[in-house]
């Protein structure tokens, strides 16, 4: 490992600044696409964004399961991953009936519209955090016995 040139206050400044960063590109790309979905860019247009965003969100996924990090906060438990899975589901559910409604107009049918995907969204977001949350708690185990 490379001798770093910053004292310890200087190297907690630049991780906080990229800390900061990498959230700051990961919910500004999320939010870009999604207004350009609502504006109806096609998605070979957004290509280039969710590239970098997919790679985002793989990169800290794997550096954090790596590391045995899971949140400051949150415990990694059915009854977490069950009320974090609602958020992207709601959000997905308002996007979809803010996306077609226009197209439909009958409000029962863009409900179904938004409703469909954001169950969808819930189901693999919580199977998603439960396979995470038992990775990490393997992980975890193991770091702890070395």
């Amino acid at each position: 490992m490379k001798k770093s040139n910053l004292d310890e206050m200087q190297e907690q400044a630049l991780l906080k600044i990229e800390h900061y960063g990498f959230w700051l590109a990961f919910w500004g790309l999320l939010t870009i696409m999604a207004i350009q979905a609502l504006l109806g860019v096609a998605f070979s247009s957004l290509l280039g964004e969710w590239i970098i965003f997919m790679v985002l969100c793989v990169y800290a996924l794997v550096s954090c399961l790596r590391h045995g990090l899971w949140d400051r906060n949150l415990k990694p438990n059915l009854k977490t991953n069950l009320l974090v899975s609602i958020l992207p589901g709601l959000a997905v559910g308002v996007f979809d009936i803010l996306l077609f409604r226009a197209n439909e107009t009958e409000p029962l049918d863009y409900l179904l519209i938004g409703a469909i995907p954001a169950l969808i969204t819930f189901v693999l977001c919580f199977g998603a955090l439960t396979v995470c949350s038992a990775l990490y708690k393997k992980r975890r185990r193991k770091l702890d016995q070395e």
